[in-house]
């Protein structure tokens, strides 16, 4: 340490204030890589989620009309009709509105059916896929969801399956 102090005395005045001025630029780089842009991106990265989750808060409100309709019109005990579950989605799904994306349905085992929708409205299949869990006991037991080219619309598909029946 005492070498480098006589090296830095022995430097012309002007000399000493380069070095001085370079070692208070690289503190100053120093602290800005170590601590403020670490804090800013983390900043920045909590602003982003926030403004998801406002943007998935604002979403759900909007819905919430739809869901409070369905669930007025909803039997005040619900259960397990008699239908087949080939007619339950069918008829669920025109309900809904998505009786033009329902392209395809497979039964699978004797409570289960596996659904094709495409170009599906997502907050019209959420909706949907809701009421048949709350009114009719159908549990969604697997889902792929697929966006499309246009927002809004998914492709999915679906194994439903009926409980308690």
């Amino acid at each position: 340490m005492q070498q480098l102090k006589d090296k830095f005395n022995a430097l012309q005045p002007r000399e000493r204030i380069i070095v001085i001025g370079g070692a208070i630029l690289v503190l100053v780089v120093a602290v800005y890589v170590l601590v403020l842009s670490p804090l800013y991106s983390a900043v920045d990265k909590q602003a982003k989620r926030v403004a998801q989750k406002e943007g998935d808060l604002a979403w759900m409100r909007s819905v919430s009309g739809e869901v409070a309709v369905l669930s007025a019109n909803a039997p005040s005990h619900p259960g397990p009709s008699n239908e087949s579950m080939v007619v339950l989605i069918d008829r669920a799904a025109r309900e809904c509105g998505l009786g033009s994306s329902l392209t395809g349905q497979t039964p699978n085992g004797e409570r289960g059916i596996r659904v094709r929708l495409e170009a599906a409205e997502f907050d019209k299949l959420m909706v949907c896929l809701g009421t048949l869990q709350q009114v009719h006991s159908v549990d969604v037991e697997s889902a792929t969801i697929d966006r499309t080219a246009k927002p809004g619309l998914v492709n999915a598909n679906l194994v439903l399956t009926r409980v308690g029946a």
